[in-house]
């Protein structure tokens, strides 16, 4: 059995984490099919954004026991091999959110019910978060005597307050999704996961109208200035837009406005 379910509508695909039964636990073979998911939808040119959820009552409730416990054997291991075993474990791990980040398109998190541990990993590498009245969070990691370590002390921290991230790694308290509104972790909340839903998908529906050459430009400025200084990150755009910016995307979109229409932008090259 598959651990997403997978959909395409149009230019927006969906991808719903499908162990309800579980609470979308991460069990092992989501550490591998999230970036195989993500890379294949990337060589379909068609494809301008990706949205994820989860079935069932939660987003997700994090890493799965089955993926512990293949962690722990590692410690019967000799001391410097186990560590060194562990440590690649986790870059592997981490690069399956990476992909999310690498992605052309963006991502849409559409948060219902427990977001919990990895799933805060997760949701910090999608471009845009949404969420539910009922969605709540917890860097869980404390809890049981570690630091997060796939993502989200890095990324959340950059999205929130480091002061605020701090208190929360370091109590592992659960957080609503008011608070995480007030914060900037998310951009709104909807009264139910159908609505968190639908707002995601008329969202991505809307992004996937605009040139696919210039939202990835977008994507790439933001996330390269979020790590650089503005001077760099200046000549990044300058040399993205000198590269990149061409007259068909600007006449298609100056046309349509003049004749108030909406604006048809040729997709992207597939990957090869």
């Amino acid at each position: 059995m598959a651990f997403f379910k997978r959909s395409i509508e149009g230019s927006v695909a969906h991808l719903a984490m499908n162990r309800p039964d579980k609470a979308n636990g991460m069990s092992p073979d989501f550490w591998d099919e999230l970036p195989a998911e993500v890379e294949d939808l990337a060589q379909n040119a068609a494809v301008r954004v990706l949205v994820i959820s989860g079935e069932g009552k939660h987003f997700t409730g994090g890493m799965d026991l089955a993926s512990f416990n293949t962690i722990a054997s590692l410690f019967d291991s000799e001391p410097g091999r186990a560590a060194f075993a562990m440590r690649e474990l986790i870059l592997r791990l981490q690069n399956t959110f990476n992909t999310l980040e690498r992605a052309r398109f963006p991502v849409i998190a559409a948060i219902h019910g427990a977001c919990i541990g990895a799933g805060v990993d997760m949701a910090s590498a999608c471009d845009i978060r949404l969420a539910s009245t009922d969605a709540f969070f917890s860097i869980e990691e404390i809890n049981i005597g570690m630091a997060a370590d796939v993502g989200t002390l890095q990324r959340m921290s950059k999205l929130v307050s480091p002061g605020i991230v701090k208190e929360l790694a370091y109590t592992g308290r659960r957080f609503s999704a008011e608070e995480a509104l007030t914060w900037g972790f998310v951009n709104s909340v909807h009264d139910s996961r159908d609505a968190t839903l639908a707002a995601a998908m008329e969202l991505a529906g809307e992004i996937a109208n605009k040139s696919p050459l210039a939202i990835a430009g977008i994507k790439k400025a933001v996330d390269y200035a979020r790590d650089h200084p503005v001077a760099d990150s200046l000549e990044q755009i300058a040399t993205w837009n000198a590269a990149m910016l061409r007259p068909a995307d600007l006449m298609s979109a100056l046309q349509a406005k003049m004749a108030k229409k909406q604006a048809v932008f040729d997709d992207l090259l597939g990957e090869r």
